[in-house]
């Protein structure tokens, strides 16, 4: 924020405050307040004008506009359904509540009684007879045409976001009557819906990584839960043949425009039904819950109209891959020949990686970004399937589904694994992988969940979906921050050093007037580090100083759509036009921590095509390798550095 911004908005906080206080002093403290009595709401007086003209309603709500004009004024007041006018004249309050009213700032909240009508120029208003602040609002609301756009401001004060924007609390309200559509469809289909817990004592060996806490009064650790499945399915063996349960989970990984830490799932298990029984299922209930919230399944999104009507894509991920790149399975007569393939088309499979590591590889790659309508993808490796029940007439595959739209998985089913052998085996080996990955890691085998499928687990469909990208997709939101009421985000003080190991506990500090001792400055350890050999060629001066580097600032930055490397920089590089460059440093950095910061740039580079984005120019980073692994430093530099400032 400007300077002179800053202190103008904070000036208005201080005359907020003495008001405040004068109103306190006059013994009209608005916190004292403890009820207002509303009748009807905007949309219902609105709505049903005829009905109500002439007659006396209190309303309330914040204030979000006046007009006033000697005697009398005009204003806006904003509750959950939306705004209405009122209009206050001081002959009908009193002289010294119109007064009073007048000294009321925006945002404020204020109840209002009085008559409906409808004013000369037609807009149906509240006629006050009384006005009461009931709430007073200490900060200046964002400036009316501009409003509150800054994204980072908008997640982490939700609460302003939809004071300001009110299509954001539309998002919300949509978003509750999915979860509530979805309920419906669940429960008029017999599920039964749970809970199950939320905290666990075991690491299972999952690549999802858990968050974990500790449990003080039992001294151990406990894991917030990466998923509802192996309870849900433990009560399929109890007999409750159809089980659900929309949950949080909680998954101790990176966060981008799909992904968030914690997120909210709906998991089902049916039993005595496969995974084409769950295919028909969830088309079903995606039409259901679309026709119920949106009236209808032709759903705008991100410039594309989503089908969802109609009979959805359904393929083998053999079919796929074939259909898409003209690699087909059946070619491959081993994994090396696998993995020739692979590179043949570009891609960098990992050595040791099978034939279905391989087609998984191809897919996720080369496929995904092409199925922008409802596709199933099914028959998946049993190698990245450690859940699914193996195809009887081809084992090296499972019947395993996922569902696509618009470039991006948005569910993920099985026909159950219910061999207690062959599951116990598979477990076994994916904690050994995962160990032998990271040696210290307390990953565990679910050996309870194995004595529960060895009481008998029917033949079952299971299938999950989050819920979040659902609601993305029915509100035509381009992130899973629009969403999420409370989003996680990176401390604004993170980049700031915590305290030295070496500090007492506050309780035992030093007294204030002790001299303040001198912090350590930081050890960096390079002894590990690899760089790479620096060129032997000399580049002459002139064609050097053609580059022309400039320091940029970075205004916006977010993840590119369907990739998962990129990001795009929204660039001021003192020209006064934005600048847009991606860079794949996504893996390094999220989004939101690069906001701000002053980097280096290549601006003179030709544009270059990435994502159906043009790249305008190169973000300058340090790239070197530390035991084995790559390492890389966005280049950022003394934020007095002004923009566009040339580097010599």
């Amino acid at each position: 924020m400007p300077e002179e911004l800053r202190q103008e908005v904070s000036e208005q906080n201080r005359i907020r405050l003495e008001k405040l206080r004068a109103l306190q002093a006059e013994g009209r403290d608005p916190y004292r307040l403890t009820r207002y009595d509303q009748t009807h709401r905007s949309k219902e007086i609105l709505d049903n004008f005829e009905a109500l003209d002439g007659q006396t309603v209190s309303i309330a709500g914040r204030m979000m506009s006046r007009r006033v004009m000697g005697k009398a004024s005009f204003a806006h007041v904003l509750d959950r359904d939306g705004q209405i006018q009122i209009y206050v004249r001081r002959d009908d309050v009193g002289e010294e509540a119109y007064k009073q009213f007048k000294d009321f700032d925006l945002g404020d909240v204020i109840g209002v009684e009085g008559v409906v009508f409808r004013t000369k120029m037609g807009e149906v208003s509240v006629h006050a007879q009384k006005v009461t602040l009931l709430t007073k609002c200490l900060h200046p609301l964002p400036e009316k045409f501009h409003g509150l756009k800054d994204m980072d401001t908008r997640y982490r004060q939700r609460y302003l976001d939809m004071i300001v924007n009110p299509e954001v609390r539309d998002t919300f309200v949509k978003r509750s009557q999915i979860i509530k559509a979805i309920r419906e469809f669940m429960d008029d289909h017999g599920y039964l819906e749970v809970d199950t817990p939320v905290l666990g004592t075991l690491e299972i060996g999952a690549a999802a990584r858990p968050f974990v806490t500790h449990h003080n009064a039992l001294d151990i650790d406990m894991y917030l839960r990466i998923e509802t499945e192996l309870h849900l399915k433990r009560l399929v063996v109890g007999g409750l043949e159809r089980v659900y349960e929309v949950g949080r989970i909680f998954r101790n990984e990176g966060m981008d425009t799909r992904h968030n830490p914690e997120f909210t799932s709906v998991e089902m298990y049916q039993a005595y039904t496969d995974y084409h029984g769950m295919m028909d299922f969830i088309e079903e209930l995606y039409k259901y819950v679309a026709n119920k919230v949106c009236g209808t399944t032709d759903v705008p999104y991100q410039g594309e109209i989503i089908h969802l009507g109609g009979e959805w894509a359904r393929m083998t991920m053999k079919e796929a891959v074939k259909k898409f790149t003209g690699v087909d399975y059946a070619d491959w007569a081993d994994d090396a020949a696998a993995r020739a393939a692979c590179k043949a088309a570009g891609l960098e499979p990992e050595a040791g990686f099978t034939k279905g590591e391989c087609l998984s590889l191809l897919f996720e790659e080369c496929v995904e970004d092409k199925l922008i309508q409802p596709t199933f993808i099914y028959d998946y490796p049993v190698e990245i399937s450690p859940l699914a029940k193996r195809k009887p007439d081809d084992p090296a595959f499972t019947e395993r589904f996922e569902y696509f739209i618009d470039c991006t998985e948005y569910g993920n089913a099985f026909s159950e694994l219910n061999d207690p052998i062959d599951q116990k085996g598979r477990f076994e080996r994916q904690v050994a992988e995962r160990k032998a990955l990271e040696p210290e890691c307390k990953a565990q085998v679910d050996y309870d969940y194995i004595n529960a499928l060895e009481y008998g687990l029917p033949p079952t469909g299971g299938l999950g979906f989050g819920v979040d990208r659902l609601v993305m997709l029915l509100t035509d939101s381009a992130s899973i921050r629009d969403v999420l009421l409370f989003p996680t985000m990176k401390p604004l003080d993170a980049d700031k050093k915590p305290a030295s190991a070496e500090t007492a506990p506050a309780e035992e500090a030093a007294p204030a007037e002790a001299p303040v001792q001198p912090s350590q400055e930081e050890i960096i350890d390079f002894s590990k580090v690899q760089i790479e050999p620096l060129f032997a060629d000399y580049v002459d001066f002139e064609t050097f100083s053609k580059s022309d580097f400039r320091a940029v600032k970075v205004k916006a930055c977010e993840a590119v759509k369907k990739s998962k490397k990129l990001l795009k920089f929204t660039l001021d590089d003192g020209t006064g036009v934005d600048r847009t460059i991606l860079s794949g440093i996504h893996a390094y950095y999220e989004p939101e921590e690069l906001v701000g910061k002053t980097c280096i740039a290549i601006t003179n580079l030709p544009p270059r095509p990435m994502m159906g984005i043009d790249s305008c120019g190169m973000l300058i980073s340090a790239v070197h390798h530390e035991n084995g692994e790559e390492k890389l430093h966005l280049l950022m530099v003394d934020p007095h550095i002004p923009a566009g400032a040339k580097l010599y």
